[in-house]
């Protein structure tokens, strides 16, 4: 049966805001107390969706959670009436509220761990939501994607759905972020390949010390375990402490793969020969591409910031695959002509294709980030939720959605304003019927 890798972008919350956040992640503290636009955001991503589905890919949408995060709120001592709540925790504990109206969620591929049927053993295709226990206003996350995903992929014969790992340092899980699967087509098996930050259990271990490193070779190993994967078509690989220490957060910020092809900086993995040696061996008799980017044409600060390795590699046509790549990687002078020199290599990447993900970008994420791929074949295409699928019927009507609900600008200033609770959760309950989600959100519930 064919099989097809969906791309499920999130969707810019209404609350999307600059308020740096995420420590080690360099762009979002850099623009930190910045005005956002939230409806030019949410449109700037709407449109990748749309050129990516007009090229022929299966795409799909993951909505925004409900922000700012009352219940949380509440768990935190903060009580009265909604209104009471937002203006006691706005003043009193700043940066508290701020973290619990992040919109942090459209970075999608955070959201879970997710293995095709190809690669587990009960021919299921499981799902793991990320714990993201690293940094608070992420870990507030998973309750909410966990509903969304079961009401999505709610046929328990064709998926699988685990809760997401303990919380704290010992099993921080950032998701699809530091995973991916090598395959010569998809609807086969495949190599799944973890990336980890430090060992948890062994301080003994390299590890950065500037940064933390969010995800722990134990996340990964337990991902592994409750997806039934092979061991044999199993690799993990440490990520180079230094390129953490030097604003790369996750692995999808300085490498990524698809099918036959995994693209990375030279600097990007400790031990890059074995890396790469348990790939193949994993592999099989089939040649992997290992198309490495070198220090010297383009540098680990580059990377970072134009987010060269943010990129989305897709395939496009039998043995032709093209980088989707942020519009900052036309403005970096060694990112561009190294992209310029790439498509005339002999390699399996053909082309590129900027696009502007800027309001993003400016808050740390680049078009990798902004999605999740779940490889499915006809049959777990068919069950389900074809509500969420793109056409062009579904993006004008998210269009006329967003125009409808979203704020020109924001400032860290409008989130205490009340009001913004009643626009979002206005805007969430349309959408929740727009994509016939039912009651995922706790003020439906």
């Amino acid at each position: 049966m064919k099989a097809f890798e969906v791309n499920f972008d999130g969707l810019v919350g209404p609350t999307h805001n600059y308020a740096g956040l995420s420590v080690g992640n360099v762009a979002s503290l850099k623009n930190a107390a910045q005005a956002s636009s939230p409806k030019q955001g949410a449109l700037q991503g709407l449109a990748k969706m749309k050129a990516l589905a007009d090229l022929g890919l299966k795409q799909a949408v993951l909505p925004p959670l409900e922000r700012p995060d009352v219940n949380v709120l509440r768990q935190l001592g903060f009580s009265g009436s909604d209104e009471q709540v937002i203006k006691r925790a706005a003043s009193d504990a700043p940066s508290i509220y701020a973290a619990t109206c992040s919109a942090s969620s459209m970075w999608t591929a955070n959201a879970c761990t997710v293995s095709p049927s190809a690669d587990t053993h009960d021919k299921r295709v499981h799902f793991t939501a990320a714990n993201l226990a690293n940094k608070f206003h992420r870990s507030i996350e998973a309750p909410t994607t966990a509903k969304i995903l079961e009401a999505i992929f709610s046929n328990e014969q064709f998926f699988k759905h685990h809760s997401p790992l303990p919380l704290g340092d010992h099993f921080g899980d950032e998701g699809a972020a530091n995973h991916t699967r090598f395959c010569e087509d998809y609807a086969q098996a495949g190599v799944e390949f973890f990336v980890f930050g430090k060992y948890a259990f062994d301080t003994t271990k390299q590890a950065p010390v500037k940064f933390p490193a969010r995800q722990t070779f134990e996340a990964s190993q337990a991902v592994a375990r409750l997806h039934e994967l092979s061991s044999a078509k199993t690799v993990f690989a440490q990520q180079n402490p230094d390129v953490i220490d030097a604003g790369v957060f996750h692995n999808d910020v300085i490498a990524v793969g698809n099918q036959n092809c995994l693209f990375y900086h030279e600097k990007a993995f400790l031990n890059t020969v074995q890396v790469k040696q348990d790939l193949q061996n994993a592999y099989g008799n089939s040649p992997l591409h290992f198309v490495m980017v070198p220090e010297n044409q383009v540098s680990v600060y580059d990377a970072v910031r134009s987010y060269l390795f943010n990129s989305q590699l897709v395939t496009l046509a039998p043995g032709h695959m093209a980088l989707i790549a942020p519009g900052e990687c036309q403005e970096n002078s060694n990112v561009k002509d190294y992209l310029d020199s790439l498509v005339s290599q002999n390699g399996p990447i053909k082309e590129v294709k900027i696009y502007d993900v800027k309001q993003s970008m400016q808050n740390g994420g680049g078009p990798a980030c902004l999605r999740q791929r779940v490889v499915l074949n006809e049959a777990e295409i068919a069950a389900s939720n074809q509500a969420v699928y793109l056409d062009d019927t579904l993006y004008q009507t998210l269009c006329q959605w967003v125009n409808k609900h979203y704020r020109d600008s924001l400032t860290e200033k409008d989130l205490a304003d009340p009001a913004l609770l009643i626009e979002c959760r206005q805007a969430l309950d349309e959408l929740t019927k727009i994509l016939a989600l039912g009651s995922v959100y706790p003020f439906q519930r």
